[in-house]
């Protein structure tokens, strides 16, 4: 009925058109969301210098973030007044993406008030996350162009111990309410803040500024500036590393929780609950995502046993077992690594117009995550700037590279870089009809679920002709089904961790450094990894119900196009998105026959 009114309405063009004026209430009520929206936003960079300077606004280059108890609590009072002037705001007659923005600035402020019952900032510390791995990676998203550059740089190190100062308050009060991460990842925090602690100030990360000036700055303010950047690391930046790591050992890292789940924390069944619907944006359970796991592991099980035998392997294991001697699969320098990474990328930039209508301005770089730095990071996409003065890169993994295989390599170029990353967060931050907040929206599910989505593309326009290369695409596939299992495994089911780890020897050939790995992160970072699988498969549902109801007027590229212009959203709000697109393209197409229908 829906679709033969819109029908109806396309129809009767031939009638006049009047023109109704914006009554001046309603324009008053628009001009209300555009202004709060923007108060908002500009709250949101003064209250986060850190992520200000990450999006390259410069304003508060000079400031570290505050994590006093003070500034939390007056930023959870900040955003309960703006869900209550977000809420009061009537939306009645307003365009549809204007809608939109309201109902997406309402939720986020709401899943932060329900957030904040579980206190978050009292455990904001352990193998992956915190300010012992978040500073020294600073130097990777600041541009150094100018002086004040540098001065806005020296002053946020001059503030390092006074940060370290608050998160160790924070920390102790996690110890006093038994809020507290696995014991066993604490040991690498340990290790992270002792090497930072221990290293010549000279060769610290954080020095890395100093090593290379711009033509622009004179020689003096360069003897200057490195003189006294490399004194505050060594007086005070070093020291702070110290005693955060005599913290860490001696008293955090004892009481940490002995249970990997973290249903062992106090109300922690609901707040795994909050993790899952915050990670998937979904109303899905536990158990069913644990359900969907397994039948996605039997899946892609079937997918890797054809490849294999197509490789005169018999099984699965017999395959497993013959990696670390295949010299197919290996690399033999870090170079081979990058050139296969770009190989990838540029092969897939020919194949986007046909997957396409809308491509972003810029394109990825390739380049290496920094020696210091390769122990604990992973290859990964780095953003760019949307006022283009810091590039996008993929930041490519190459060390250790004698142990690295090429079976990742092909469907991580495609899921970091294009169609994935690049495409999915270049193209939101180009949105010009988009407020800020939602150009840089986070939502996991959709920004990981379309880059695991992406993977797949290669497929479909030809490439994987490699095998053993078409076989990594499905391991890593296999490894984001995993997750669903093992993640809901440790903090809904109670498996131990060796449970954990003997999934994982049973259904992946992931060698066991990297399943020791992904077993600490999913200990540590309850239901962030659901998020991939279930985005991956509700983008793919959406597209076959798309092509289901379209038939031949289906058009891969509209549906592309769709799915990405509006920058990312919650998955139940995406498929609104094209569910309503769907009935609009049938509509126009049944406009489009009423000539020849009526001929």
């Amino acid at each position: 009925m829906r679709n033969f009114v819109c029908a109806l309405a396309i129809a009767v063009f031939i009638l006049p058109a009047v023109a109704v004026p914006a009554s001046p209430d309603l324009e008053a009520r628009r001009k209300a969301l555009t202004d709060l929206l923007q108060e908002q936003w500009e709250y949101t960079m003064r209250a986060n210098p850190l992520y200000a300077s990450f999006l390259g606004d410069k304003r508060y280059n000079d400031q570290l973030d505050d994590f006093s108890q003070k500034h939390i609590d007056d930023d959870l009072e900040q955003t309960r007044r703006f869900l209550t002037r977000f809420e009061a705001i009537d939306t009645t007659g307003f365009p549809d993406q204007e809608v939109l923005n309201k109902q997406l600035m309402v939720r986020d402020l709401k899943m932060a008030l329900e957030g904040a019952r579980f206190k978050p900032w009292e455990m904001p510390v352990d193998q992956q996350n915190g300010i012992q791995v978040q500073l020294p990676a600073l130097v990777n998203v600041l541009a150094f162009d100018s002086v004040k550059d540098y001065e806005d740089y020296i002053s946020r190190l001059k503030q390092v111990p006074r940060l370290f100062d608050q998160v160790e308050i924070q920390m102790r009060n996690g110890i006093s309410e038994n809020w507290m991460p696995p014991k066993s990842v604490l040991g690498e925090v340990v290790k992270q803040s002792n090497e930072l602690a221990t290293s010549p100030a000279e060769k610290s990360p954080f020095a890395e500024p100093f090593n290379k000036f711009p033509d622009a700055i004179s020689e003096a303010d360069r003897k200057r500036l490195r003189e006294t950047g490399l004194a505050v690391i060594h007086d005070s930046v070093l020291p702070t590393y110290a005693k955060f790591t005599t913290f860490v050992r001696d008293e955090y890292e004892p009481k940490g929780r002995p249970e990997p789940g973290v249903w062992s924390l106090p109300h922690g069944d609901e707040y795994y609950a909050f993790c899952v619907k915050q990670s998937t944006t979904t109303d899905l359970t536990p158990e069913e995502i644990h359900e969907l796991g397994l039948a996605q592991v039997k899946i892609i099980e079937g997918k890797m046993l054809v490849v294999v035998k197509q490789l005169g392997f018999s099984d699965l294991k017999t395959f497993f077992a013959s990696i670390p001697n295949n010299p197919k699969v290996h690399v033999h320098s870090r170079q081979e690594i990058l050139d296969l990474y770009q190989k990838y990328i540029d092969q897939m930039y020919t194949k986007l117009p046909d997957l396409f209508g809308r491509l972003p301005k810029e394109k990825v770089d390739v380049k290496p995550i920094e020696e210091f730095r390769e122990k604990e990071a992973s290859t990964h996409y780095l953003e760019g700037t949307p006022d283009g003065s810091r590039k996008a890169h993929v930041m490519v993994n190459t060390g250790d590279f004698e142990h690295q295989t090429t079976l990742a390599a092909e469907t991580t170029a495609y899921h970091e870089g294009v169609p994935g990353h690049h495409l999915q967060i270049s193209i939101a931050q180009e949105l010009p009809t988009l407020p800020p907040f939602r150009q840089h929206e986070g939502y996991t599910a959709y920004i990981e679920g379309w880059a695991l989505y992406s993977e797949e593309l290669g497929k479909e326009v030809g490439f994987y002709q490699d095998p053993y290369s078409y076989y990594g695409h499905l391991q890593d596939d296999m490894l984001r089904a995993i997750r669903l299992v093992v993640d809901t495994g440790f903090h809904y089911k109670h498996w131990t961790r060796q449970q954990v780890v003997d999934f994982f020897h049973e259904h992946s050939a992931i060698d066991e450094p990297e399943v020791q790995e992904e077993t600490d992160r999913y200990m540590a970072w309850p239901g962030q990894a659901l998020a991939y699988k279930v985005g991956q498969l509700e983008i793919i549902k959406l597209r076959q119900y798309s092509k289901d109801q379209l038939g031949q007027s289906f058009d891969i590229r509209a549906f592309h196009d769709e799915v990405l212009s509006g920058g990312a959203l919650p998955l139940d709000v995406l498929s609104t998105r094209i569910h309503d697109w769907v009935g609009q393209q049938k509509a126009r197409a049944s406009v489009e026959m009423e000539p020849a229908i009526a001929k």
